[in-house]
Order: structure tokens, then C-alpha cells, then sequence
């Protein structure tokens, strides 16, 4: 009995004491549920966010709640010069990145006849250039101590494209082929790159996607929520804390194995087989 309750705790620990965190977009919703998660876990972990006194607040929140150091840093992850500020200042205050969660808002809902270059080029560089610039930046200290883990949180639509979602469904899909190419690359030095991908979770985007249909479709707000959730096999929307608990576990010594995956949280939204 004793040998098994010592290997039930050997089971639970993730191993993230001490580890270094840098979550974007993590001042509410998804993004600040994984902030808490790792920090619950011991990691201490850089915040970040436009919205100063979101941030702050957040930042307090989960430093009290967990007695783990939280970082928060005003930045824009589409402005290179803010992702250099954010990597440079996490590292001046803990000394390196173990762990990078690549998080963003949601670029606009619409058809393909709805957007311009400039719509594609801004979008671009919010779900694509955004994570390219912080894995570039990470990476040299992931390879020199030999173990990283970097997590792009990216949506059920690289797997089942949405119609009215064309800018999410395409630019979040080459995050995917990013991530699967680069992680057979830096797999030797102990760096794991996965995706997780939300199915509908109700979070302040899923709430302006449902404002959105009301408009474009001219009906109640409780007839789009029904649409949404009667794709999902569980027949609710998630939330931010399911997101979250698979994103910590892809970061801890337990994911070890586990690389150039995309791994649905869904609620069984998604039909395919793979």
C-alpha cells in the first residue's frame, strides 16, 4: 500500500517547480487560465496583454492564489519590438525560458469575399509571425539547457475548417505545419512543440462570434449558442480550465514524449478520425 501511494504522488508531480513560463495573451479567458495552471504548479510565469489594468490585476490574482513569482508586461504580439521586450525582460528577472505558450486573440469572422491584403497581411502577423518571432527568440535557450517545451494554442478549425472563420481556418493551419516541421528538428535537445486546439470554449472571442452571427443571420442569441453547442457531442460550450489542464500537461516532464502532435479539446466537436 505504501509503495503505491508513493507511486500515485510520483504520478501527480509535473515537475514544473521552478520552471519559467512565458503565456501571451494571458490576462483573461484561455490564456489566463493556463497562466494559473503552470503557476499553480510551481512555474513561475511572464504574463502578458495590452490592457494595463487587466494585466495587473491578473497578475495579482494568480500570484496570490498560488505563491508562484508572476511577471506582467504590457505588449502587443503583433509588434516585434514588444515580443523582444517581453523574452528579454523574462529572462533579465528568471534567467531563461523553459515553457512558451503562443496564444492570441482571434482574427475578424467573415467570408472570403469580406477581406482585403491588408486584412490577410494583419492577420498574418497575429497567428502566424507573432509565434515564429517568440520561438525564434526562445529557442537558443531551450537548446543550450536541453529541454523546452513550446505549446501553440491554436482551434478545432485546422481540423475542421469553419466556413465564416477563413482567416483563422487557413493562418492557424500553417501554424501546424510550423510546429510539425520545427519539431523533428529540435527533438535531439529535448524540445517538445505541440498544439492544442480548442473546440468551442466560452470565452470573450466565442462571445463576439456570437454577436456576430446574430447580426449576419438576424437571429436571438440563444438560437446561434444552440448551433454551436449542438456540434458538440457533449452538447456545452468548454471551459478556459479544460483548455488549460492539457496545455500544463504538455508542458510537464510527462509529455516527454509527446511532439508534433495537434491535440483536440473539444467535447468531440471535431468527427475525423485523426
Amino acid at each position: 500500500m505504501y509503495s503505491i501511494a508513493i507511486y500515485m504522488v510520483s504520478i501527480l508531480n509535473l515537475n514544473l517547480k521552478g520552471k519559467t513560463a512565458i503565456v501571451s495573451a494571458s490576462s483573461r479567458g484561455i490564456g489566463r487560465a493556463i497562466a494559473y495552471g503552470l503557476a499553480r504548479e510551481g512555474a513561475n510565469v511572464t504574463i502578458l496583454a495590452r490592457n494595463k489594468e487587466q494585466l495587473y490585476k491578473t497578475a495579482k490574482e494568480i500570484s496570490s492564489a498560488t505563491g508562484s513569482e508572476v511577471l506582467p508586461i504590457i505588449a502587443d504580439v503583433t509588434k516585434k519590438e514588444d515580443i523582444e521586450i517581453v523574452v528579454r525582460k523574462t529572462i533579465d528577472t528568471f534567467g531563461t525560458v523553459h515553457i512558451l505558450v503562443n496564444n492570441s486573440g482571434g482574427p475578424p469572422s467573415g467570408y472570403f469575399e469580406d477581406f482585403s491584403d491588408s486584412d490577410w497581411i494583419k492577420a498574418f502577423e497575429l497567428l502566424v509571425l507573432n509565434p515564429i518571432r517568440f520561438i525564434r527568440l526562445v529557442l537558443p535557450y531551450m537548446k543550450k539547457q536541453k529541454w523546452g517545451r513550446i505549446i501553440n494554442i491554436v482551434s478545432v478549425s485546422v481540423k475542421e475548417p469553419i466556413d465564416n472563420l477563413i482567416l483563422s481556418n487557413s493562418l492557424r493551419s500553417a501554424v501546424v505545419g510550423i510546429a510539425k516541421t520545427l519539431s523533428n528538428l529540435v527533438a535531439e535537445y529535448n524540445i517538445t512543440i505541440n498544439n492544442v486546439a480548442p473546440g468551442p470554449t466560452f470565452t470573450s472571442r466565442i462571445k463576439d462570434l456570437i454577436k456576430a452571427q446574430v447580426k449576419q443571420k438576424g437571429i436571438t442569441e440563444e438560437e446561434v449558442k444552440n448551433a454551436w453547442t449542438q456540434k458538440v457531442a457533449m452538447k456545452r460550450f468548454g471551459k478556459p480550465e479544460e483548455i488549460a489542464d492539457m496545455v500544463v500537461f504538455l508542458a510537464s516532464e510527462r509529455a516527454s514524449f509527446i511532439t508534433g502532435t495537434t491535440i483536440q479539446v473539444d467535447g468531440g466537436y471535431v468527427k475525423s478520425l485523426l
